[in-house]
């Protein structure tokens, strides 16, 4: 969507799951990890009672296995706040078969996001967008240096130019890709800029900021680029950000900009 035009913005809360704990961590780094609940389910109701209309839960240890490993614990959030009709949740993260994109969705969650397999085998997303529908299909865009990486980031994982990857799914792709500027993960730094400008143009699909996120300014910079909403994770959890004066900051149709 074009600078300049109003839009329904979601701000999402992030759940990053290792182990069964809720984790952030630094550009993807296992080895820089900082434990923030022990009780995903509690936070996810927290998440719901501050307003948040959708929650983006990530099994990162089914991100790097390359199955799911935390299913258990994102069917209990999915139970706890998805299914009382208030709150969408998308589940990320080891999702790389037909099988396993519809066993997520069989849990409730209203979007599943997928982003090794789209690389590998782009097929594996369009057909779940045409099976499960567009707007049910996200795909995850984690780009490093120009290129989108899958396999947890972990080195040798797939990459990809992540043109390519937009231009090879085109419109018949999902409805939702998820921008994530892998070298500001976590830090805190603000968002790319530039980088989600760039997606925005070269998709149809509605563009979801990840990525450096760090105050109600930031939400309003991607906003102001055609983005139609943003995860936020670290600076929730630090307490720079507080969800609920952010959803209020965002809420409704969003500003004239440009």
């Amino acid at each position: 969507m074009p600078a300049g035009l109003t839009s329904t913005f979601d701000v999402i809360p992030a759940i990053d799951l290792r182990g069964g704990r809720v984790v952030r961590l630094e550009q993807g780094d296992f080895e820089r990890e900082a434990v923030f609940d022990s009780d995903p389910v509690a936070r996810a109701i927290a998440f719901r009672d501050a307003g948040a209309r959708w929650i983006h839960v990530v099994d990162l240890d089914g991100a790097v296995a390359g199955e799911r490993r935390q299913a258990t614990a994102v069917a209990a959030i999915v139970e706890a706040t998805a299914r009382t009709g208030t709150v969408n949740v998308q589940v990320a993260g080891g999702l790389r078969d037909a099988a396993s994109i519809a066993a997520a969705l069989a849990t409730g969650a209203r979007r599943v996001v997928v982003g090794t397999a789209a690389l590998r085998h782009p097929a594996i997303l369009i057909d779940a967008a045409r099976r499960h529908g567009a707007d049910r299909v996200a795909l995850a865009l984690d780009v490093r240096d120009g290129s989108a990486v899958g396999g947890g980031w972990i080195p040798g994982a797939p990459a990809r130019p992540f043109r390519d990857v937009l231009g090879e799914l085109g419109a018949a792709g999902p409805g939702t890709v998820i921008v994530t500027a892998v070298a500001r993960d976590g830090l805190l730094g603000g968002p790319d800029l530039e980088l989600l400008a760039g997606c925005v143009e070269a998709t149809p699909a509605a563009v979801i900021a990840s990525g450096g996120i760090r105050s109600i300014d930031d939400l309003r910079a991607v906003r102001a680029i055609g983005c139609s909403g943003a995860i936020v994770g670290r600076a929730i959890y630090d307490g720079r950000l507080d969800l609920r004066a952010a959803l209020i900051a965002l809420a409704g149709a969003g500003e004239p900009t440009g």
